[in-house]
């Protein structure tokens, strides 16, 4: 699996320790930063790795900022991109089970390292349900008039 990475300031350290967790797990990560405590616009890299899913270029995306929600927005303006706002294990698994979400948003000023990992390890590893829910995905891509 493919996942692209990245994160503001706030985040960066929280976004190195998951690329480093999803390497060794045999992930191929590319990360488009920031690599920084220097502050940078965090819809510059959640607009990098949401066009990079949306393309193509990656199976999935993981977003972090100080709370996510930031990351979660910016992302969801990329056509295509069902971004979530990760904060515990549930809402990682029900993301993917019956949205089938493709972007990762973690808070760093809200969870901790060993939560983040946790979190990240089932949103990857949870299928999508398909049935009635593909349904309902296929309507955020395509919505009635």
């Amino acid at each position: 699996m493919k996942v692209y990475v990245g994160a503001d300031h706030a985040g960066f350290e929280l976004k190195d320790f998951i690329a480093l967790s999803l390497g060794r797990a045999d992930v191929t990560v590319v990360d488009v930063g920031t690599n920084g405590p220097d502050s940078v616009d965090y819809p510059v890299y959640a607009f990098k790795v949401a066009k990079a899913v949306a393309g193509g270029q990656a199976e999935r995306g993981i977003l972090v900022c100080g709370s996510g929600i930031g990351m979660s927005i910016a992302a969801n303006r990329v056509a295509g991109v069902r971004a979530v706002n990760g904060c515990g294990t549930f809402e990682a698994r029900m993301s993917r089970r019956h949205n089938d979400s493709n972007v990762l948003c973690l808070g760093a000023r809200f969870i901790g390292v060993d939560l983040a990992l946790e979190i990240v390890r089932e949103w990857l590893a949870e299928p999508f349900e398909g049935g009635r829910h593909k349904r309902r995905v296929d309507l955020m891509d395509n919505p009635p008039d």
